[in-house]
C-alpha cells in the first residue's frame, strides 16, 4: 500500500453487495494479490451506482488506474465514466453473471485477476450509450425488461439460477409487444419478445445472446426475437447459452451504429443488469472508448 504522504497509483473500487456480499468476503484475497504484483493502491467501498461514477471521475483526473470489484452493473457503469479518457479500467469480478470478464478473458479466480493488474496488457473496447447512459455489454428491452426487473427483486433465489427464474416468472405474464426499430435510419416492425443491441456477445451469467458480438467493432449487434409460443420461447432457452438461438426463424441478427427502438406499451432499458433508459430510446456506440487491462492472449 502507499504510505499516506504519497497518492496511490490505482482506486480499487468494491461493491459490497455484489455477487451477494462476495466481494466483501474476498476483499482481503485480492488485496493481497495486488500487493504482491507491487500495485499500491486505496480502497473505496461505493454506496450505489452514481458513488462509484463519481469516484472514478475523480481517479480519472487524478490520473489514477481504476479498478472495479464488482459485477457488471458497476464496471458498466465506471467504464461509460472513464470512457474517452485515456484511463485504464482493471477487473476483478465479483457478481453474480460476470458477463463482460467472461468475453473479454478475465479470469473468475480474484487471485488471478488482481494479478493482471501489474501484468496484463490493456485493450480498447467500444463503449454503448443508451439515451445518455453507457453500458458494456447488452441493453435489451422487452420481456428482457420483465426478467431483469424480476432478477433484480429476488431475495431468495441466488447465483446465476436467478437469471433462470426470472425468465420463467416473466413468461407466465408475457404478452407480445410490437416494437419499431430504425437501425441507421431503416426503420423496421418487430412483433415479439425482445430487442437485445449488442455491443459484447453475453448477458444474464452466460447467455450468448449476440454471439457474433465483438467488442472494437464500432457496431451494434441487434437481435430480434420475434412471436413464437411460449412453449417454444422456453424450450429455445438453452440455446441461447450456446449462441445457437441465432439460427431460429423467429431471431433476426442486424448490425448499425445507431440503433432507435420504440413500442407499443413501456419498457425500461436494461443494460449489464440495470435499467438505463425507457422507451423510446436511441443507442449509440463510442468506439474505441475505454481501455481495458486483460491477459495478454487477451489481445488480437
Amino acid at each position: 500500500m502507499a504510505s499516506e504522504t504519497q497518492e496511490p497509483s490505482h482506486l480499487l473500487l468494491v461493491n459490497p453487495a455484489s455477487g451477494g456480499g462476495r466481494t466483501r468476503k474476498l476483499l482481503p484475497q485480492a488485496q493481497a494479490a495486488l500487493a504482491d504484483g507491487g500495485v499500491d493502491h486505496r480502497v473505496v467501498l461505493t454506496q450505489n451506482i452514481e458513488h462509484g461514477r463519481e469516484e472514478a471521475r475523480q481517479a480519472a483526473e487524478r490520473g489514477q488506474t481504476v479498478i472495479v470489484m464488482s459485477g457488471d452493473g458497476l464496471i458498466g457503469q465506471v467504464g461509460g465514466q472513464l470512457a474517452n479518457t485515456g484511463v485504464a479500467m482493471g477487473i476483478i469480478p465479483g457478481g453474480r453473471g460476470n458477463d463482460f470478464a467472461r468475453v473479454i478473458g478475465i479470469p473468475d479466480d480474484v487471485e488471478e485477476a488482481a494479478g493482471l493488474i501489474a501484468g496484463g496488457a490493456t485493450r480498447d473496447v467500444d463503449v454503448g450509450d443508451a439515451n445518455g447512459a453507457r453500458f458494456l455489454c447488452i441493453a435489451s428491452c422487452g420481456f428482457d425488461s420483465d426478467a431483469n426487473r424480476i432478477a433484480n427483486e429476488a431475495k431468495r433465489v441466488t447465483g446465476s439460477f436467478v437469471y433462470a427464474y426470472a425468465a420463467l416468472r416473466a413468461l407466465a405474464a408475457w404478452k407480445p409487444a410490437t416494437f419499431t426499430l430504425t437501425l441507421d435510419g431503416e426503420c423496421t416492425e418487430v412483433i415479439g419478445y425482445t430487442i437485445a443491441a449488442g455491443n459484447s456477445k453475453a448477458y444474464g451469467g452466460g447467455m450468448f445472446i449476440a454471439p457474433d458480438a465483438e467488442l472494437d467493432d464500432g457496431l451494434l449487434d441487434v437481435v430480434s426475437i420475434g412471436n413464437v409460443s411460449k412453449s417454444r420461447f422456453i424450450r429455445g432457452l438453452p440455446d441461447v447459452f450456446k449462441g445457437e438461438h441465432i439460427h431460429k426463424p423467429e431471431v433476426t441478427v442486424r448490425r448499425c451504429r445507431e440503433l432507435t427502438i420504440e413500442a407499443d406499451r413501456p419498457f425500461s432499458v436494461y443494460a449489464d443488469g440495470d435499467p438505463v433508459a425507457e422507451l423510446p430510446a436511441t443507442l449509440r456506440v463510442l468506439p474505441g472508448a475505454l481501455r481495458v487491462i486483460v491477459p495478454p492472449a487477451a489481445v488480437s
